[in-house]
């Protein structure tokens, strides 16, 4: 860790404060750093991973991964402490609501964004996104928007990251009356196969914005894709690339941030984890799920010895689901029915 303290911290090793005029990485550098160890350590050096402890035999040896050690643990908590009180900005991204889908799936709907175009050669837009406010806010038209439906909509329910919903080919899909069963050909929690299939049945129509189902449809309908990537490149003039490549992670999160300007939301606190913390939020909250049946739906370790999936759950940069002022207001007014359980209270 001694790198990682180098680089990262402001403290010298004898406790003195580091110059203020020399560079230093961000707390999320610093988890790069360390996961990189992690990874040395267990795979590449065999030791797994293991908690970095002394042996049973009681010689004094150490075994396990140096990386997974009370002491580094204590180094990372006690640097983001640090980190905050410098004043450094939160870098884990904002989680997407049902809201906000619902709002995209509205603004992507309306007749002059979701009607294809015909294509015009040299139509290009100016270079540097110099340009009038018509310019601007032409970035993608209706095929565009449908592939982004596509991919938020799956991403969301299915608690995926962008990269894992790209490597989607069209044979990972089944049709079925009333359902899509999607085999994922990758999910970084399942690196080695067995991945559980996804059972994306027709959702009722008050929640088309949050139905893959609807979506895949609309985009297959109209990308007409029968083998390959079911999520390609898009090229100039609203079409999408002839060529059997992905679209990768960073056209797909440049789209998504201008479809969150088209409704007026800022874009910056938003990445290509927002869908994935966003869908194990929406499903406890709003779904009353509780945690092992996300876990299995999600393909997640329903071991809760390290309760990753609280992260998911409780997030600083999230924005509260109620003000706090409402907590304990008995005048609340009642909220949407739940259709699972029929109740409209506060507490449902």
């Amino acid at each position: 860790m001694l790198t990682c303290h180098e680089s990262c911290d402001s403290l010298n090793l004898d406790g003195s404060s580091k110059l203020s005029t020399k560079d230093r990485g961000t707390y999320g550098y610093a988890q790069k750093m360390r996961a990189s160890m992690t990874y040395a350590f267990g795979k590449l050096h065999g030791l797994r991973n293991m908690h970095w402890h002394e042996s049973e035999a009681g010689d004094g040896t150490m075994v396990g991964n140096p990386s997974i050690s009370v002491e580094v643990s204590s180094f990372m908590c006690s640097l983001r402490r640090r980190k905050v009180q410098a004043g450094e900005a939160a870098n884990s991204a904002c989680a997407i609501t049902s809201e906000i889908l619902f709002k995209l799936h509205h603004y992507n709907h309306l007749c002059e964004n979701w009607t294809i175009q015909a294509y015009q050669p040299g139509g290009r837009k100016p270079a540097g996104g110099l340009g009038t406010s018509k310019n601007l806010d032409c970035w993608g038209g209706g095929r565009v928007r449908r592939l982004l439906q596509a991919v938020y909509t799956v991403a969301f329910l299915c608690m995926l990251q962008f990269d894992e919903v790209l490597k989607i080919q069209v044979h990972d899909l089944r049709v079925e009356k009333n359902r899509v069963v999607l085999y994922l050909p990758f999910q970084k929690t399942h690196q080695n196969g067995d991945i559980k299939p996804f059972y994306l049945w027709v959702l009722p129509s008050d929640e088309a914005h949050i139905c893959p189902a609807r979506a895949l449809a609309a985009w297959l309908q109209e990308s007409k894709l029968t083998t390959g990537y079911l999520f390609r490149k898009v090229v100039s003039g609203d079409r999408i690339a002839e060529a059997n490549s992905p679209m990768s992670s960073e056209q797909l999160l440049e789209l998504f941030r201008n479809n969150l300007l088209d409704i007026n939301i800022d874009p910056a606190p938003y990445g290509t984890h927002s869908f994935c913390q966003g869908g194990c939020e929406y499903l406890h909250v709003e779904r009353c799920w509780h945690l092992r049946r996300i876990c299995e739906w999600g393909g997640w370790s329903t071991e809760f010895t390290n309760m990753t999936i609280v992260k998911y759950l409780i997030s600083s940069n999230d924005d509260p689901a109620e003000p706090r002022e409402h907590f304990f207001n008995p005048n609340q007014r009642p909220t949407i029915k739940c259709r699972q359980c029929g109740r409209c209270c506060s507490c449902a």
